[in-house]
């Protein structure tokens, strides 16, 4: 568990966290989803929230657990069409302040000796949920678990969270977040009711956007559109910089099957000069934000045609590219590789794969 003046693995500087996020972007009827399910007393002790990074999916946990919280009573709460409460709920302020007694919050734990987050959700982080669920102190209600996200899981965690959701206690309720749910155990998406999120609305990352930020709308507007429906993946795009790595990154792809050398060199000076983790990050995002279009022979949001060579390219390369670059990413970031050098060797493997 991180530590007092540890905010969380996936916090952004300057931005609600989403214990603290008071306003919802997404979908209307998933609220109401929820709502109608609790009301109706449906409530599965297990929901699986899954879908793309940035999209909500812990924005809806924490907004559930303060309605659910703050009507601990399902025959009482209020046929609302959303999860809002009122901000002068007891149980609002105590979750956005990480002090709510009848929640426990499972993600990567702080290393207070390497100074960072763990690789991976631990078995001692889900072993947390004994004493939770068995001690009699709190307040009385729900006790609610949220796992962010199920994805960081390592197999002994993964199996000892399927073990409490074989049996789960009374008047609990686990929330699961994750980004790939087909990739968790089967038996973990058997013990759930799956909930997944569609990505966002880009006119509502940009009015997101607006409550936040007060740079140059245009920025705004580039960033709402480079999110590809992902209001954490735009607020990465909101500085000048990142913007700068996107142009490049589009002057090099629209030259495929080519490879223009001296276009790829300035990208790579971009992202290995350029705010370290961030540009980083920025350029992986765009990689595979591409590589996810090319797969559904999606067109490019600005609207730009699609080379025939890159349309004609089949879905089994892209899958295996994705694999590759999934793979060395990983590597970079856990080893320190040469970034410049991860941009160019990108390029170039999907340059070739245009060419097929």
């Amino acid at each position: 568990m991180a530590g007092p003046d540890v905010a969380r693995p996936d916090a952004i500087e300057g931005w609600p966290l989403p214990e603290e996020q008071t306003e919802w972007y997404g979908d209307p009827a998933v609220e109401r989803l929820l709502v109608e399910a609790y009301r109706g007393g449906r409530m599965h002790h297990g929901w699986l929230i899954g879908g793309p990074r940035g999209i909500g999916k812990a924005t809806l946990a924490y907004r559930f657990a303060r309605f659910a919280l703050t009507y601990p009573d399902p025959a009482t709460a209020p046929d609302a069409a959303t999860l809002a409460v009122p901000a002068t709920s007891p149980a609002a302020a105590k979750i956005a302040a990480r002090s709510h007694p009848n929640i426990l919050t499972l993600s990567r734990p702080w290393d207070e000796q390497g100074k960072r987050f763990k690789a991976s959700l631990t078995i001692d982080e889900i072993r947390r949920t004994i004493p939770f669920f068995g001690s009699t102190a709190g307040e009385a209600g729900w006790r609610i678990a949220i796992v962010d996200s199920a994805d960081d899981m390592n197999a002994n965690a993964a199996n000892a969270l399927l073990k409490i959701l074989e049996e789960p206690p009374r008047r609990s309720l686990f929330l699961v977040i994750s980004h790939a749910p087909g990739r968790l155990l089967p038996t973990i998406r058997s013990r759930c009711r799956r909930l997944d999120l569609a990505p966002l609305a880009t006119s509502s990352i940009e009015g997101a956007l607006a409550t936040h930020d007060d740079g140059p709308a245009d920025i705004r507007h580039f960033a709402a559109e480079a999110g590809q429906g992902s209001l954490r993946k735009a607020i990465g795009f909101l500085d000048e910089d990142a913007a700068a790595i996107s142009r490049a990154f589009a002057r090099v792809v629209a030259r495929f099957p080519h490879l223009d050398g001296q276009a790829a060199h300035a990208l790579g000076d971009l992202v290995a000069q350029r705010g370290a983790d961030e540009a980083f990050a920025n350029f992986t995002d765009l990689v595979f934000a591409w590589l996810s279009r090319r797969a559904r022979g999606q067109a490019e949001p600005d609207g730009s045609p699609i080379p025939q060579s890159v349309a004609a390219t089949p879905l089994a390369t892209w899958a295996e590219v994705w694999e590759k670059l999934r793979q060395s990413s990983a590597d970079v970031e856990a080893l320190n590789l040469d970034r410049k050098q991860f941009v160019l060797t990108t390029m170039n493997i999907l340059a070739r794969a245009t060419r097929m």
